[in-house]
């Protein structure tokens, strides 16, 4: 009784407003906890379960017919750097760069011009951008073979005009499966750089100008670095879907263009040496996780 009565009445007011401030943040992390269990099941039994399997795979060895052999062994991802497999994976980078550059290259412009456009006029654009989506990417790469063979409406419109005597041979080669790519992914570049010029403060640009810069500084002085958090966001979007695209380089490239990807589904499904088909997935992923960790550190190094 006279340690209870020694406690004033700020002291117990202290005490049960630490008391509510517990609860609080007890029912605020269950709260949190409820909607971030679905995603966080779902990333769990269809992400990082198959991951963990997948790289468990990766240090077995390859049994007869095709069965593994679960022999620890690194000799899968040794034999990834042999010159066969780096040239593929050379190429599917290189092809990747530049898928990357040239929408950077045409989605840039075009997502100033949206951004700058009448609001009236915006939705419109914005659609037109997105139309692809409504149709299946595989139905889109088909329409572009038809476009791109020898008897396609590319080589006969060329023909019509006199401009070259033969048909061009397009198809099955780099420059098909770049134009696919390009085709296929030039809306993720366009999106992230229209946010970004969209929030951006053109009264900078008229500052910028008052005090003498001309139009290439405005851009590369003032413009690009505020707007690179949407030029990086675009880049990764289409970098890495490219640097591990299947569909695209399978059909355009018609087997003379092999990418990583194809590479993997031939480890897997032709080969049946799920090992190294294991291997060479976790590799490609951990250098396009280090691609991507140095892209945004770059992006931070140019902002600050």
């Amino acid at each position: 009784m006279a340690i209870v009565e020694q406690i004033g009445p700020s002291e117990r007011a202290v005490t049960w407003r630490e008391r509510l401030g517990d609860a609080v943040r007890q029912r605020e992390g269950l709260r949190a906890l409820l909607l971030a269990g679905p995603g966080g099941a779902w990333l769990l039994f269809f992400f990082l379960l198959p991951t963990a399997i997948v790289f468990a795979y990766s240090f077995a060895r390859r049994g007869p017919y095709g069965t593994v052999d679960w022999t620890f062994t690194l000799e899968n991802y040794v034999r990834f750097f042999d010159w066969l497999y780096i040239r593929v994976f050379l190429v599917s980078v290189w092809l990747a760069l530049l898928t990357t550059l040239i929408c950077l290259l045409i989605g840039y412009p075009f997502a100033f011009v949206i951004a700058r456009s009448p609001r009236r006029w915006r939705n419109a654009l914005l659609v037109l951008v997105l139309i692809p989506f409504w149709t299946n990417f595989l139905v889109r790469t088909y329409a572009i073979m038809l476009l791109l063979r020898s008897d396609g409406l590319i080589n006969n419109a060329l023909q019509w005009l006199g401009l070259i005597d033969r048909p061009l041979t397009m198809l099955f080669t780099p420059f098909a499966v770049v134009l696919g790519l390009v085709y296929g992914y030039l809306p993720f570049m366009i999106l992230p750089i229209y946010a970004s010029i969209e929030k951006f403060d053109f009264t900078l640009v008229e500052a910028a100008q008052d005090l003498g810069a001309n139009t290439w500084q405005v851009f590369w002085r003032v413009l690009l670095p505020l707007t690179l958090p949407g030029v990086l966001a675009g880049s990764i979007l289409v970098f890495i879907p490219s640097v591990g695209a299947f569909v695209t380089p399978d059909l355009l490239g018609g087997g003379k263009v092999v990418m990583i990807a194809n590479l993997i589904n031939q480890q897997f499904l032709t080969v049946r040496h799920w090992p190294f088909g294991s291997a060479v997935s976790f590799v490609l992923m951990a250098i396009v996780l280090a691609a991507t960790m140095l892209y945004f550190r770059i992006g931070e190094t140019r902002r600050i």
